[in-house]
């Protein structure tokens, strides 16, 4: 298996199975965690784990509001200026949690770096 599939598989279950014990920073351990083990290059290290994170938290949220008809999600939409849109706020949480997990992941790489 590609070691770019690898790490994003990886970087999922981690992020899925550690977010239901700790909180929303797990994805940032995840991340790490997948990283460290599973090595990657370039620009792949941050934007695989980015794309990752960005699916998990979008489709996430995404279930979690649908269930109660985007009511939570349009009045914090409104609190943010986003218009009363609630796809554009699952859009912005998903792309925090990217570049959460894409920031641990680039310090994951630095840490295989410096310990070799």
């Amino acid at each position: 298996m590609n070691k770019t599939i690898l790490n994003f598989i990886a970087t999922l279950v981690l992020a899925l199975i550690l977010s239901l014990f700790l909180p929303w920073w797990s994805v940032m351990t995840a991340a790490l965690a997948s990283a460290l083990f599973i090595p990657l290059k370039k620009f792949a290290v941050f934007f695989v784990p980015f794309l990752a994170i960005f699916l998990f938290w979008s489709v996430y949220s995404f279930a979690l509001s649908s269930g109660n008809d985007y009511t939570l999600a349009k009045r914090i939409s409104q609190l943010l200026y986003l218009g009363s849109n609630p796809y554009l706020l699952i859009i912005i949480t998903g792309l925090v949690g990217g570049l959460a997990a894409g920031t641990a992941a680039l310090l994951g790489k630095q840490i295989t770096v410096v310990t070799k």
